[in-house]
């Protein structure tokens, strides 16, 4: 599989989601995540870079803020202020792409690869509301992410308008040559969500890209039906309703103070 790393991928995944609390809800989903190198700019058939196709990975979704990314240069910046070098570094992004002309991602992941192993990351979250928060997560001295970490992250933005701008994220990510595995812990008192993203590692290809879209048509603006039947779900459990609460003053958190980043 050590082939397939300059290679866009095509992640046919499984996303689990459960609430717990006073008012529980679960369900499961299938999804289609890419991951990309963004400095190379070859697709496969039916995958448009920087333009239209069915589905596509557009620059000006990622890395910045939302609507107004700067793609893989963002990502190079923010781990140049953390103090991480990028000589010998694999920068991905992990994504949903969008499809035809429609364009949303909960969360999409950029990554740093050393040796195949993760050594940082932004995990990049969009709300209905039309905000985006970046939550950089790394050790502190940068050594690889293992499937036991626990790398933790306070939450900032409003997500959900069932929950509260509180409590804390834990992410872990199981990164294998074959298969990715993430999971969001969010812990608020005795409410919280468990997340998981998960699914085999296989090169994009036109014949995979045409299966998907008939299998889960609409791509993104099907994820979002989703989100949204969901909602009336836990609004029929009569779930407490927030209105759009105010963005975070910042787009990314989890900077380290001067003298923490390693050098």
């Amino acid at each position: 599989m050590r082939k397939l790393c300059k290679m866009m991928e095509h992640i046919q995944a499984k996303t689990f989601h459960a609430r717990r609390g006073a008012i529980s809800n679960a369900f499961t989903y299938g999804v289609d995540f890419v991951l990309c190198d963004l400095e190379d700019p070859q697709a496969p058939r039916l995958m448009g870079r920087n333009g239209f196709n069915l589905w596509s990975v557009q620059d000006r979704h990622h890395g910045g803020a939302r609507g107004q990314g700067r793609g893989l240069a963002w990502f190079q910046e923010v781990l140049r202020a953390q103090g991480l070098p990028l000589a010998g570094l694999d920068l991905r992004l992990l994504t949903q792409p969008s499809f035809l002309w429609f364009h949303f991602n909960p969360v999409s992941f950029w990554l740093a690869l050393r040796d195949g192993q993760p050594c940082a990351f932004v995990a990049e979250v969009n709300s209905t509301f039309g905000q985006r928060h970046c939550y950089f997560c790394a050790h502190p001295d940068f050594r690889d992410i293992t499937p036991e970490d626990r790398l933790e992250a306070q939450k900032l933005m409003h997500v959900s308008p069932f929950q509260t701008i509180a409590g804390r994220y834990r992410f872990a990510l199981d990164w294998r040559d074959d298969a990715i595995r993430i999971r969001i812990f969010y812990e608020n008192g005795a409410e919280g969500v468990f997340a998981t993203l998960e699914g085999q590692r296989r090169p994009a290809c036109a014949r995979s890209l045409a299966w998907a879209a008939l299998r889960r048509p609409f791509g993104a603006a099907r994820v979002l039906a989703l989100i949204h039947w969901q909602a009336l779900v836990l609004l029929a459990k009569r779930a407490p309703f927030l209105k759009r609460q105010p963005p975070p003053d910042q787009l990314l958190s989890g900077e380290r103070p001067p003298g923490q980043a390693a050098k």
